[in-house]
């Protein structure tokens, strides 16, 4: 597999404890609407700001996940809140956020999420992941995977949905939160060098770009 190699153009996020409200319509983002963000990581700039809390214990999967946990299956979910102060709405292009790891060789890998569909089929397709056990690395990105959608798995990647970080476009002086979704086929100890790499943002009435987001997961998993 190839790797990936690029430069950081700016300084290194800094990190600041910080708590947020959802807007998310489900009952799952009605539970965490109660529940601060247990995060030391966000970035903020040009009245934009981002936190992100890598979910690293199980029991934090269980209200939208109560059957299949996917933390069990090697996948990360990561909370994200997305805070627009701005007068304009901007839109964040969930598709190019990336995951970034330093793997052994001291080499980077940037990892796209996972969508709903995505994620069902890893857990359906594979065993409970030891995470002592090693696995290849580069990491296996993630592909289409022909196997069987019955009801388990079409309930499984509804709660995904359902849970996911789905709305790009932040309106003006609102907040928007969810999950997005990372196979890191159980080898969580990355994450004692990862960053949130959120490349694309734009404020749209003014069409004007933003710098791009870089965010220290180091010091911000749960336990």
């Amino acid at each position: 597999m190839e790797k990936v190699y690029y430069k950081r153009m700016r300084k290194a996020a800094f990190t600041l404890p910080c708590a947020a409200l959802l807007l998310l319509p489900t009952s799952f983002a009605q539970q965490q609407q109660s529940t601060p963000m247990r995060t030391s990581a966000l970035d903020s700039h040009e009245g934009m700001t981002i936190a992100a809390e890598p979910w690293t214990n199980l029991a934090l999967y269980k209200p939208a996940f109560p059957k299949k946990n996917p933390y069990s299956f090697g996948i990360l979910a990561i909370r994200v809140m997305l805070r627009n102060e701005t007068a304009d709405s901007i839109r964040v292009n969930l598709s190019r956020i990336r995951l970034s790891l330093i793997l052994e060789d001291e080499s980077r890998q940037e990892l796209p999420s996972l969508t709903s569909e995505q994620l069902a089929d890893a857990v359906f397709s594979s065993k409970v992941k030891d995470p002592s056990r090693r696995v290849r690395l580069p990491i296996p990105l993630p592909s289409s995977t022909k196997i069987g959608h019955d009801k388990n798995w079409t309930e499984l990647a509804k709660a995904a949905e359902e849970a996911s970080l789905r709305d790009g476009v932040i309106a003006p002086h609102s907040t928007a939160e969810g999950l997005l979704y990372f196979d890191l086929q159980g080898q969580f100890d990355l994450l004692n060098n990862a960053r949130l790499y959120i490349p694309e943002l734009v404020a749209l009435e003014k069409n004007h770009g933003l710098l791009f987001f870089d965010i220290d997961l180091s010091r911000a998993a749960s336990h």
